[in-house]
């Protein structure tokens, strides 16, 4: 019997083009196989043993003969390539409306009303990088207090500020105000707080970042496990992503490797359900920023400490290493890229060798959990329980 699975998203790591990605802009896009090709090879010989390399039509990890773990790649349905989608996605909501973006920036009225609630004018609103318009803007900000908002490609009302000239609490507060202005039509899927300190000419963001999401749409696999009296432990920003809904306990992490330290400090207690996982740096400090190298490292540091995640799960526990979209750091621009992602299933009861295939959901990850874990949920996806288990 299986009483907890943990699901450990590796934010961003694709696995090639999705058949639909030209659709978003997305040709020869493949986060992994790109990033080994552009830095001379990547090694995640842990991964590798547990089947990453034997996943079909995988670029950059090699296949082994006897991989330790179950796997195989799933395709995205929802209609997106962000966060928010992949995530929801994974605990089985299909998004099949795209959230709202402004790739132009914010209509005036917005604005408008954002800054009288505030009692400031902004600086910025448009789309860009969130360390170029700090670069750009960081100056003007000192200078006046004026908040910097900007977007992205995704469904993001982002407000920067330097700590010592917004606090926090009040930083906080005026993305609470964005969050009571981007709803109805014009409701993004995530207001981001995005301090930062230092001097001009050297800006660098704090893992002071608060994220003020969407409720999901409807009952995901962590509501019904809630709700069953399971735990449900959300590590980095896993309760922002679903603002709190479904989440039992929640501790946000600093970076990747305080990510992976949670959890194994989690998997040492006696806790029974899920934990869920998010190591965003991949995604944050690599994949947006266009840094192959910096990516490939970030990756192996991460692969260095799988043995110590695999060591602390008990008999009756599984984990499965996956993604929510990919961030191709050799494309063009900044954003997100459609992706198929990676799952790679390990545990004591799970069947070595085994080749899942291509599921057509990510949320078919969140029904096999459903089905291993007892939880009665109508939730999408289809469930490969009866081929993973011993």
């Amino acid at each position: 019997m299986i009483n907890r699975v943990v699901i450990f998203v590796m934010d961003s790591v694709g696995i090639g083009a999705l058949p639909d990605a030209q659709n978003f802009g997305d040709c020869g896009v493949n986060t992994l196989g790109n990033i080994s090709a552009a830095t001379g090879g990547i090694h995640l010989e842990n991964l590798q043993g547990l089947g990453l390399g034997n996943i079909e039509g995988i670029k950059g990890v090699t296949a082994v003969d006897n991989p330790l773990g179950a796997y195989g790649k799933a395709m995205e349905v929802s209609n997106g390539k962000d966060t928010t989608v992949g995530h929801w996605e994974l605990v089985g909501l299909h998004v099949k409306k795209p959230l709202r973006t402004y790739p132009d920036g914010f209509p005036e009225d917005i604005i408008s009303a954002f800054e009288e609630k505030i009692g400031r004018k902004i600086l910025g609103n448009k789309a860009a990088s969130g360390t170029e318009i700090i670069a750009e803007l960081g100056q003007k900000h000192i200078e006046t207090g004026y908040p910097i908002v900007y977007t992205s490609a995704d469904s993001v009302f982002q407000i920067a500020a330097h700590e010592e000239i917004i606090p926090l609490d009040e930083l906080y507060k005026m993305c609470e105000i964005a969050r009571g202005l981007m709803m109805g039509e014009h409701a993004v899927a995530r207001i981001i707080a995005r301090p930062f300190i230092g001097e001009v000419g050297d800006f660098s963001r704090t893992a002071n970042r608060r994220d003020y999401s969407l409720d999901p749409f409807g009952e995901t696999l962590l509501d019904y496990g809630k709700k069953l009296g399971l735990d449900v432990i959300g590590i980095g920003k896993i309760e922002d992503i679903f603002n709190g809904k479904g989440i039992t306990e929640a501790i946000h992490t600093k970076d990747n490797l305080d990510g992976i330290k949670q959890t194994i400090e989690y998997l040492k207690r006696d806790n029974k359900g899920i934990i869920f996982t998010n190591l965003v740096d991949f995604d944050a400090k690599y994949g947006h920023r266009r840094d192959a190298m910096g990516y490939k490292r970030a990756l192996e540091e991460m692969d260095a400490k799988i043995p110590e995640v695999l060591e602390a799960l008990k008999e009756d526990d599984i984990i499965i290493f996956t993604a929510d979209h990919g961030n191709d750091p050799t494309y063009k621009g900044t954003d997100h890229t459609r992706e198929y992602i990676p799952i790679v299933i390990y545990g004591k009861n799970i069947k070595e060798g085994v080749n899942i295939g291509i599921r057509r959901s990510f949320a078919d990850i969140a029904k096999t959990i459903a089905e291993i874990l007892n939880i009665p949920a109508d939730i999408e996806g289809e469930s490969f329980k009866a081929l993973i288990l011993k």
